[in-house]
Order: structure tokens, then C-alpha cells, then sequence
């Protein structure tokens, strides 16, 4: 197994007022800083956002700290609003060249996989017109050699991981793939154990975090709702599936002290697998 951590969580720092400064004017920690710390942390991988690793300086860092990148979130930093399910041909299509970036970006350094995030909840269930754009995307990272991934997230049109998987077996293109977030499954009340089998060579990708069942909170874990055997009897079935692939923990960046939160849930992690 590969354990890596989303480096947005140390985006603004640890605590203080620097930190708060950097949340309310929008900004955050250069790149290299973020990555030398997911490096002292003890990750060997990591997990990006589209515009990250574009400069010498960060694709410098990571090369000289040994760390490899295991996805990129092709969905950050999206138009505001636009979905695949919108009236409008010109916002859909900017979205679908936003994610065609994503994708590119991610071939261009060397990373093979990408996920993408489903639109805003909406009363007509049908996916049959969104369908296509998913299996252009699932042709584009085939050409690129990035395998595309489908987050199931709260609110959205794939809220749960079944219609996710239901989508995706829809669609019927080798190249998409179910990532797969424990934290959104607590709050769809979706046991691991009965959904990720289902999902059999689909799965192309595991996050890790917690919350309180309700709101996706992102908390370090067992902080929430989780408990130590939840999380050892999650990767049991990993392991009787035959997963080896990418597990990263996602936490939110607003955490008291991401840091720490980051150091605590690798530990965890750690001494799960070890026992």
C-alpha cells in the first residue's frame, strides 16, 4: 500500500496569526515549503492540485525529496457553477477544457491518475446527458495514459458510492475508475465492506479521513464518527480485494493544526498496517 496525503491540507500553515492572514486574503505557502514538511512527515508521496508542481522550483523539490506524485484533483479551481448538467453549452465546455488541463498537466509530470468531482444535486436523476462527457474524459486520460477517476461526494449527482458505481458501469469505458472516499461513505451510511466489493477493478483510488456523519468535515482520524477497528476492518477488505493501489489521506486545511492532524492519522495508519 501507498500512503500519501492531499499537500492542501498544509496550505496555510499550523496556527497563528500568519495563518489566519493567509486564509482571509486567500493565499498560501509556497510549494516547496508544503512539500519539505509532507517530506518531514515521513510520506514519500503526495497528491496535487492543477496548478501545482508548474514551477522548476516545486518539481525541483519534489524530485530532491524523493517524493512522487499519486494523483492530481483535476476538478480544483473549476468556474464556480459550471457542471455538466448546465443549460449552457459555453460552461459546460469550460469546464470540460478545465478538466482536459487537469489531465494534461498530470501526463505532462508524469502522473497517472486524475479525479474528478461530480456537479450540484439535482431533481432530474437522469445522467443520460452527462454520461457522454465523462466517457470523453475517460477517452482523453486513455490517450494521455491518466487513468479518470470519479470521486462519490455529498450534495452532488453522485452522492453515493453504489450510484457512482451504477454510472460508471453505465458508461462502460475501461478507463474510468471509482475513487473512493471513506468519510463521504460515512455520511451516505454506505458500509465499506458491502460497497467496495462491488466495485471489484474499478477501484483506482482510496481517501482517507473522517467526520461526524453528518457534514464533510474532513477531520484527522477517528476524530469523529471512526474508530481504529472501523478503519482495520476497511483495510481488511482492501486486502481480500487485492487493492495495492494509491491511499491518501485528505484532510481539511482549516483543521486547528493540519500538521498535526496529518502527523496523528499517518500514525495511525501505520500502526494499523503493522498489526
Amino acid at each position: 500500500m501507498n500512503l500519501s496525503c492531499c499537500i492542501w491540507t498544509l496550505n496555510n500553515g499550523r496556527q497563528g496569526l500568519l495563518r489566519r492572514m493567509r486564509r482571509f486574503f486567500g493565499k498560501t505557502r509556497p510549494e516547496t515549503k508544503i512539500l519539505q514538511e509532507v517530506a518531514d512527515l515521513g510520506f514519500a508521496a503526495a497528491d496535487i492540485q492543477p496548478q501545482m508542481q508548474k514551477a522548476n522550483s516545486s518539481r525541483s523539490a519534489l524530485q530532491s525529496l524523493g517524493l512522487e506524485v499519486t494523483s492530481v484533483a483535476a476538478s480544483f479551481g473549476a468556474p464556480i457553477n459550471h457542471n455538466f448538467a448546465h443549460e449552457n453549452p459555453d460552461e459546460v465546455q469550460q469546464l470540460a477544457d478545465h478538466l482536459k488541463s487537469g489531465i494534461k498537466h498530470a501526463a505532462n509530470i508524469g502522473v497517472n491518475f486524475c479525479y474528478v468531482i461530480p456537479g450540484p444535486e439535482r431533481e432530474n436523476k437522469d445522467l443520460s446527458s452527462i454520461a457522454p462527457h465523462y466517457r470523453d474524459l475517460a477517452q482523453f486520460g486513455h490517450e494521455q495514459g491518466v487513468k479518470i477517476g470519479i470521486e462519490h461526494f455529498p450534495n452532488t449527482y453522485l452522492p453515493t458510492v453504489s450510484l457512482t458505481l451504477d454510472f460508471i458501469n453505465e458508461i462502460n469505458h475501461p478507463n474510468l475508475y471509482l475513487l473512493f472516499d471513506i468519510g463521504h461513505a460515512q455520511i451516505s451510511k454506505e458500509d465499506p465492506a458491502e460497497v467496495l466489493p462491488l466495485a471489484g477493478d474499478r477501484l483506482g483510488f482510496v481517501h482517507l479521513d473522517d467526520n461526524d456523519g453528518k457534514e464533510d468535515l474532513h477531520l484527522s482520524l477517528t476524530e469523529g464518527v471512526q474508530s481504529e477497528d472501523d478503519l482495520r476492518n476497511f483495510f481488511q477488505v482492501l486486502d481480500s480485494m487485492g487493492y495495492n493501489g494509491p491511499v491518501s489521506l485528505e484532510l481539511h486545511p482549516n483543521l486547528p493544526n493540519p500538521r498535526e492532524a496529518l502527523r496523528r492519522s499517518k500514525q495511525i495508519v501505520d500502526r494499523i498496517r503493522k498489526n
